[in-house]
Order: C-alpha cells, then sequence, then structure tokens
C-alpha cells in the first residue's frame, strides 16, 4: 500500500524560502497525481498545488501562484514544493496526498485517496 511522508517543514523568516518534500513509498510515483494542501491554524484544508507525474502537468492555487513551486523526482519518488517569499498566512500544516486514478491533477482533496502525516511551517521573524 502506497505511503507518503512528509519532511522540511520549520521556522522560516518572513520573505525566507522553504522547499518540502514528499516521498512515496509502497509504489512508482509514475503513476499517480500528487497534491500538496495547507492547512492553515483554524482553517479548512486547501489545494495549494498539484502535479500529474505521467506527463507532468501542474497546477496552482491562484493565491500561491509565482511564489509556489511544484516539481518532482521520480527516481527518488519524491515531490517537492518549493516556497519562495514566504508570508505569515503560509504558517501552517501542509499534507501532500497521491490520487492513483488521474492522469490529470486537481486541487480538489477529495479525490485523494493516499495522505501524509503532514509537516509544520512557521512563518515569523
Amino acid at each position: 500500500q502506497a505511503q507518503l511522508v512528509e519532511s522540511g517543514g520549520e521556522l522560516v523568516q518572513p520573505g525566507g524560502s522553504i522547499r518540502l518534500s514528499c516521498t512515496l513509498s509502497g509504489a512508482s510515483l509514475n503513476f499517480y497525481a500528487i497534491g500538496w494542501f495547507h492547512q492553515a491554524p483554524g482553517k479548512e484544508r486547501e489545494g495549494v498545488s498539484c502535479i500529474s507525474t505521467a506527463h507532468g502537468g501542474t497546477d496552482y492555487a491562484p493565491t500561491v501562484r509565482g511564489r509556489f513551486t511544484i516539481s518532482k523526482d521520480t527516481d527518488k519518488n519524491t515531490v517537492y514544493l518549493q516556497i519562495d517569499n514566504v508570508k505569515p498566512e503560509d504558517t501552517g500544516v501542509y499534507y501532500c496526498a497521491a490520487d492513483p486514478t488521474s492522469i490529470d491533477c486537481y486541487l480538489v482533496k477529495t479525490i485523494y485517496t493516499y495522505w501524509g502525516q503532514g509537516t509544520h511551517i512557521t512563518v515569523a521573524s
């Protein structure tokens, strides 16, 4: 069974950069859509970015476009989320999720089957 493990969360200053990792085990990354979701304190979990490992297509939420970059390394079975110009509203838990049924990716949490435990980012001076 596929399992996801996120890493890379830490305390970061506003304006800084951080890269999160999502490693898939128990399956090949080549046949999954992978999404990153952000849950700010007291708020719903929302999709911020996703990637189709089948064709490399990506999508971003309008609020993060231009600051977030998603990428994949199929040799390492890992998807990355690079966050630049970090803002206080980026604080929260970041989850990655895998959908084994779609070639394309979507920022809709209900389509994803497998979820990681999350990694936490705190943006503060």
